[in-house]
């Protein structure tokens, strides 16, 4: 029941499996092929549903991509900080109530992180 058609891994929800390949992409020495990124995940997934993952995280703005011979190459667009961040401000700019939501936020940080946001964003005026 877990498999995927064709004998394939285990399913994952769409996010996991993004995930589990921008991670291969940080780790990765440069840009990957849809190939590359399909073998070094040992075949868990057919070539087209990586083509289509991979389509789908650079029309996010994940990633970036360059032309390698027939195929695109792939690179993470930021760090997991970065992308952690870009997630954060596209949250925030969802909403039309910014105020509450960072006032919200603010109000579930710890005190040591309230101090870092403190000193990040510069000394008290």
């Amino acid at each position: 029941m877990g498999a995927q058609a064709g004998g394939r891994g285990p399913r994952r929800a769409n996010g996991a499996r993004e995930a589990e390949i921008l991670d291969l992409l940080h780790r990765a020495d440069g840009a990957l092929t849809p190939g590359e990124v399909a073998e070094a995940l040992g075949g868990e997934l057919t070539y087209s549903s990586v083509v289509t993952i991979l389509t789908r995280m650079h029309t996010k703005g994940l990633l970036t991509r360059g032309p390698r011979g027939r195929a695109y190459a792939y690179t993470p667009v930021a760090d997991d900080p970065g992308l952690a961040a870009r997630r954060m401000r596209s949250v925030l700019d969802a909403r039309s109530d910014r105020h509450d939501v960072l006032a919200r936020f603010a109000d579930g940080l710890s005190e040591a992180d309230a101090e870092l946001l403190r000193r990040l964003l510069g000394p008290e005026q």
